[in-house]
């Protein structure tokens, strides 16, 4: 018998690939923090020596949750900020705290502690926009945390930065130090069209296109930003942007609340991610992205909590799911099809992975791939069989039902605790 680490043993999987499958009576073997085989249970346990054995009779394995977007370190504000919806601060709203509190220390904490949270809501993945990101690139290799680390390109002085050509420095001297890195994947976060000067946009898109490294940006978020930009502008944000040739495969389009149809076609045209932010976008009146329209045209479509939101609510993707679901569903478009349940994990997931350039390591349970997992409890939700467990899951379950969270292979979250982190600590 061939000896593995791991053997995972739940009713039910959604390996995301293929779209839609759900396995009942499979495990998945892990050695060495990747995923060895998925198969009949009977086939697996006769073939393999596992050093451990996992049983989920009632649970859900599933690939780890991926938050495409969020500012972890501004956890330790959520009770500075109004909780009433339409009282909300806007990311602007929050620089003043920012600038009082903002240090190596606080960004160490606070992304210490939204880890946490994540962690036990089944996400293994996020990526990072926030001040400080030497601090949060070193937390992830630390924890063995996957982080798509946001390196910021602000052009207001700053606790972090100078201006915007001093953190484009900054951010160049990171890249550099973490282009290797297996934890951190790095990519340049400027601020949107009409807050960031003409030439700071033309050296930033140099180094990128010298350097082969991805950029995330916020886009089209609210239609005052977008109507204002035109009219200094003479055109809208997104049409500048494909001018200076930044749209492209490796462009992330944050929020993307706001866009006409032959906009959507030209983010699909230039191989462009959209990550779809709900709750954000609710809570702070700025719109929802066309999530039908963009998966009918191909656009690559991820969810994520939302900056300028992280103080407000934890980061709870199935939750973001959940409402990106109801959203598609309350609002059809001729042209478009509503995403359902599959649909909307595999944008919590797989796609997720995508945006953030790392779908050939995780977003799947597929051999070969790290063994990023979050296993889930249906015992309430009580599938009555395999057709239904995508629906319950997005429709019943939730962070709670989370127990078991594994990132390579090691296990961070076992019957719902902390396993390698001091939560009374944190």
């Amino acid at each position: 018998m061939q000896p593995v680490d791991l053997l995972i043993s739940p009713r039910w999987i959604l390996p995301v690939e293929p779209d839609g499958a759900v396995l009942e009576g499979y495990s998945v073997a892990v050695h060495a923090g990747r995923i060895v085989e998925i198969g009949p249970t009977p086939s697996l346990v006769g073939r393999y020596q596992p050093a451990q054995t996992v049983l989920r009779d009632s649970h859900v394995l599933l690939p780890g949750l991926v938050d495409a977007h969020t500012s972890a370190a501004r956890s330790l504000l959520r009770d500075a900020l109004p909780s009433a919806p339409g009282a909300l601060l806007p990311a602007s709203g929050l620089r003043p705290l920012e600038h009082r509190w903002a240090s190596a220390e606080f960004v160490r904490a606070g992304t210490l502690n939204a880890i946490a949270g994540m962690l036990r809501a089944g996400i293994t993945c996020f990526a990072d926009t926030y001040l400080f990101p030497e601090e949060v690139a070193r937390l992830a290799g630390e924890l063995r945390m996957r982080i798509a680390v946001g390196l910021p390109v602000i052009e207001a002085e700053n606790p972090w930065s100078g201006g915007a050509q001093d953190a484009i420095d900054r951010a160049a001297a990171l890249w550099d130090a973490h282009k290797t890195d297996p934890w951190a994947r790095l990519q340049f976060v400027p601020d949107p069209p009409g807050a960031l000067r003409p030439e700071a946009l033309e050296r930033l898109r140099r180094i990128a296109d010298q350097l082969d490294a991805p950029i995330a940006m916020r886009l089209h978020e609210n239609s005052a930003v977008v109507r204002a930009f035109e009219t200094e502008h003479g055109e809208r944000p997104l049409s500048w942007l494909a001018r200076l040739g930044l749209l492209r495969p490796g462009f992330t389009a944050l929020h993307a609340n706001q866009l006409t149809s032959g906009e959507v076609d030209e983010l699909a045209r230039s191989g462009v991610a959209v990550v779809h932010c709900p709750t954000a976008g609710l809570r702070l009146a700025t719109g929802t992205a066309p999530v039908p329209a963009l998966i009918t045209r191909g656009v690559c479509v991820a969810l994520g909590s939302g900056a300028a939101m992280a103080g407000v609510v934890a980061p709870d993707v199935l939750a973001e799911a959940r409402l990106a679901a109801l959203l598609a569903a309350s609002s059809p478009t001729p042209d478009a099809t509503i995403p359902g349940a599959s649909v909307v994990l595999r944008m919590a997931t797989l796609d997720g992975a995508r945006a953030l350039g790392l779908a050939g390591e995780i977003g799947s349970i597929v051999p070969g791939k790290a063994a990023d997992l979050a296993c889930v409890d249906l015992r309430v939700a009580a599938p009555g069989n395999a057709a239904r467990v995508p629906d319950a899951l997005v429709f019943e379950a939730c962070a709670r039902d989370v127990t078991d969270v594994w990132i390579a292979g090691r296990a961070q979250l076992k019957g719902g605790e902390l396993s390698q982190l001091d939560a009374a600590r944190i």
